[in-house]
């Protein structure tokens, strides 16, 4: 079945025909990166760019409303925020479970809203989507729907992601970081690792924003004037830091999927990445994982990236090869076929 709408998105919308989708996910953030990855590559759709915040206590009434006054054939959100009443075919997007899984953000808010607005969605919704097979379990665990009802369309690299143009040049050796700084992304194990390193010459360079709780942990290790946050960085110059870097170091103890380590390996960058959740199915043979517990195994696996150039040559090989498996394209095909599904 294909869905057809003869509006643009950007028209007015005419009621009760067609796909409409919520385009308000926006951010530094990967579900902003999937959205707008994804809508971009949908046919013909009208988006929803207004309204309330999504997540906040007004978003589930407006959608209810939104989608009564609109009756489109399917209402998709590539994020996780349902409507309260829904009675249009729904296909909604649950990209991990780290907010009830994670006790750093496991909130009596953030289990209200998944406990009684997000597991009753995912039950009443047409299908489920997510991004790995780490995650399409977790999910299928907690809702008990059956196998058929969570589809995994994975996530996609995009063409800025190559290994040829600028690199970027401090004059000093470095290791990258790319995230943010919250608690799941295990930045203390990560300057615990660095610290242990012997190369005075080495740095650290983060794209989250320096928290001021980091300056005496730092101070202490002696390496503060080496580890640099340089804050959030877009998406037309990220590309040379990667390039620039002698590995991109992934500790993360929670990802539904970690885009940055196939980032870093479609610029030809080696990743040294956590052996936990979906992150070692991303990047297959081609990254050094290791123990995201253990700032010793985080350690070492630095060190062999840094000290062996063979096997720096032999990971860029195979990260350009392992990225080239993941195609945003191909991301977009997935969720379109799920949703005429769906209608």
């Amino acid at each position: 079945m294909e869905l057809l709408s003869a509006c643009n998105p950007t028209e007015p919308r005419r009621q009760g025909s067609g796909l409409l989708v919520d385009a308000r996910w926006v951010g530094p953030h990967g579900i902003a990166r999937f959205s707008s990855a994804v809508l971009t590559r949908l046919p013909d759709h009208v988006r929803l760019t207004s309204g309330p915040r999504p997540l906040s206590l007004l978003d589930p009434i407006w959608l209810s409303y939104q989608l009564a006054a609109r009756r489109p054939s399917v209402f998709f959100s590539p994020g996780f925020n349902p409507p309260a009443i829904c009675r249009v075919p729904l296909v909604i997007t649950i990209h991990d479970l780290a907010h009830i899984q994670l006790p750093c953000f496991s909130t009596y808010a953030r289990k209200f809203y998944y406990q009684f607005l997000v597991r009753p969605a995912s039950n009443r919704a047409r299908r489920v989507i997510t991004v790995s097979e780490y995650s399409r379990r977790e999910i299928l665990r907690w809702t008990g729907l059956p196998e058929s009802s969570v589809t995994n369309v994975g996530n996609g690299v995009d063409s800025t992601f190559h290994p040829e143009g600028r690199c970027y040049d401090p004059a000093f050796p470095y290791i990258l970081h790319v995230g943010s700084a919250k608690p799941h992304k295990n930045l203390g194990r990560l300057f615990d690792a660095f610290a242990q390193i012997d190369d005075p010459r080495l740095h650290l360079i983060l794209t989250a924003a320096k928290a001021l709780e980091w300056t005496p942990r730092l101070s202490e290790k002696r390496i503060e004037k080496r580890v640099h946050f340089v804050g959030p960085v877009s998406e037309e110059e990220l590309p040379a830091l990667y390039r620039g870097a002698i590995a991109l170091v992934f500790p993360s103890l929670m990802e539904g999927f970690g885009l940055p380590p196939l980032e870093a390996m479609a610029c030809g960058t080696p990743v040294v990445a956590s052996r936990s959740a979906a992150i070692p199915e991303v990047v297959g043979d081609a990254a050094l994982l290791v123990d995201p517990l253990d700032a010793g195994d985080i350690r070492q696996g630095i060190e062999r990236v840094i000290e062996d150039t063979a096997l720096r040559a032999a990971m860029r090989q195979s990260g350009l090869a392992r990225a080239r498996l993941f195609s945003w394209d191909a991301v977009a095909a997935k969720v379109n076929r799920v949703i005429q599904e769906a209608a």
